[in-house]
């Protein structure tokens, strides 16, 4: 067991701040060597440099001698073998995120020192990617409606969501039916035994923040660190999930308002930004927006919502999202006759990685009438961006039978090492709402470390929390309570 001892740490960028401090996990004389593996590590098509393989799991962790499938690894072995402390996994994000492509080709998202001392692995979680992922009917998927304009359309949104998920069962076979985060937390306590790792090193990404509580709450005792990066709240219901969200992406939306007000690199500086966009929305609301972007397509006010906030993930990205909405007010308000000219494909199928989402939440919705009550809500608590991504998942899981294989809890974790809440105050996805419920769900099981400033994530953002999280990883320093990083100013 690890025992809890009082430290401290110095910050590259900020006050020296009180820390507490674990105990390795094995002495620092005593660097542990790469230990025996049943996988089977080959040189990756895309990159030799990194290190492919497949473990073979069970479809249904309730009949592990049934139906298998193989979930797909990949390895960037540590640099510094001397200097091994052992193996991080990385939880990707999403849902849909590929863990193999972020180590194939996008393993300096980790510092060098985590390089230097790690192994880093990650991997498509079940029915993603390249680990047998859900497919569905390409026709059936295009049915699915951004917003519901009435109740007939709510009724007819529930008969093709049960289509598609008969559709989607058919093609994908049983996996389609086991595709939640239970499992896969499962799935990564075996990748942990396979890489031989006593006890778990992990570091969760806005979406796999959930598989990293989940694998907490189920295996607390094969914890040895574990960061949730962009946490989210996986304790909400339908009213609570959409508002957080509502008021998240405002949050967001008025950040970037304030620095077009005082940054010469806002092409929309000493304009009134809000009275741009409510013309914008009001011409989508029309049927009269036209993205120049895409053809002179119609805009729709969802996808304007959804484009908008989407470019809100990084500051570096603020002076393009100013650009585009001086394009799109400047826009032809004549549409162009039929949708952008689509990639030419023969493929009647499509991979649809956001089932996981419909078994990890239930957010059932009686009627339209229902349906319309929080659509006016969120234009209250979000006049600007008033149709968050968070409706089309909604939307999306509509009618999905209940109970669903994972739902919404108050989070159950009895760890001996405290999980390490990485979160940022204007975090346009992830909401530091989210992140500050977590953390008291958590209590003394969990650390929140702040990051005053934007975007979705901060480990690769602020040098702060980067040197705060790889501590934490490395040598198990924890911060101390109510520790915050200083923001990074955005670029004028």
């Amino acid at each position: 067991m690890l025992r809890v001892r009082k430290s401290a740490v110095g910050w590259a960028v900020a006050l020296a701040i009180t820390a507490t401090a674990l105990a390795p996990a094995s002495p620092a004389t005593a660097r542990p060597q790469p230990p025996p593996s049943i996988l089977d590590w080959q040189p990756c098509p895309k990159d030799a440099t990194a290190e492919c393989g497949t473990l073979s799991l069970p479809v249904d962790w309730h009949q592990p001698r049934g139906e298998r499938f193989d979930l797909a690894l990949a390895r960037r072995v540590a640099t510094d073998p001397a200097a091994r402390t052992g193996t991080l996994v990385f939880g990707p994000g999403g849902p849909g995120d590929s863990g193999v492509d972020r180590v194939v080709t996008g393993s300096s998202r980790f510092s060098a020192d985590l390089r230097r001392r790690f192994d880093i692995v990650s991997f498509d979680p079940r029915g993603t990617g390249r680990s047998h992922p859900v497919i569905c009917s390409r026709d059936l998927l295009a049915r699915q409606p951004q917003l519901i304009a009435d109740q007939a359309q709510f009724d007819a949104t529930l008969a093709n969501n049960a289509l598609l998920r008969a559709d989607c069962r058919a093609r994908t076979g049983p996996l389609y039916d086991h595709v939640d985060t239970t499992s896969a937390a499962r799935d990564l306590d075996a990748v942990r035994a396979a890489l031989g790792e006593r006890r778990l090193t992990f570091h969760g990404s806005s979406y796999g923040t959930l598989l990293g509580t989940r694998y907490a709450e189920l295996f607390p005792d094969r914890v040895r660190a574990v960061v949730l990066e962009a946490a989210m709240d996986h304790s909400v219901g339908t009213r609570a999930f959409l508002d957080t969200q509502a008021v998240t992406t405002e949050g967001a939306f008025d950040e970037f308002v304030a620095w077009c007000a005082g940054s010469t690199g806002c092409v929309l500086n000493g304009r009134d930004v809000r009275a741009v966009w409510a013309g914008l929305h009001g011409r989508a609301e029309r049927g009269a927006l036209t993205d120049p972007d895409r053809g002179g397509a119609v805009l729709p006010p969802f996808e304007l919502s959804r484009l908008a906030h989407r470019k809100l993930y990084e500051t570096r990205w603020w002076p393009e999202l100013a650009e585009w909405i001086v394009k799109l007010e400047a826009a032809t308000t004549t549409p162009s006759v039929g949708p952008p000219a689509a990639t030419p494909t023969d493929d009647a199928v499509a991979p649809y990685p956001f089932a996981v989402f419909c078994q990890d939440w239930s957010l059932p919705v009686r009627d339209y009438r229902e349906y319309a009550g929080h659509l006016g809500r969120m234009a209250r608590l979000a006049p600007d961006l008033r149709y968050p991504p968070a409706l089309f998942a909604l939307v999306t899981c509509l009618g999905t039978p209940t109970p669903v294989a994972n739902p919404q809890h108050r989070l159950r974790v009895r760890t001996d090492v405290p999980l390490l809440i990485a979160a940022t105050v204007h975090d346009p996805a992830s909401g530091y709402n989210w992140a500050t419920n977590v953390a008291r769900q958590l209590g003394r099981h969990g650390v929140l470390l702040t990051y005053q400033g934007w975007g979705h994530g901060s480990y690769t953002t602020s040098p702060c929390v980067g040197q705060a999280v790889d501590s934490y990883l490395i040598d198990g320093v924890v911060p101390g309570p109510g520790t915050r990083c200083p923001a990074i100013e955005p670029e004028v």
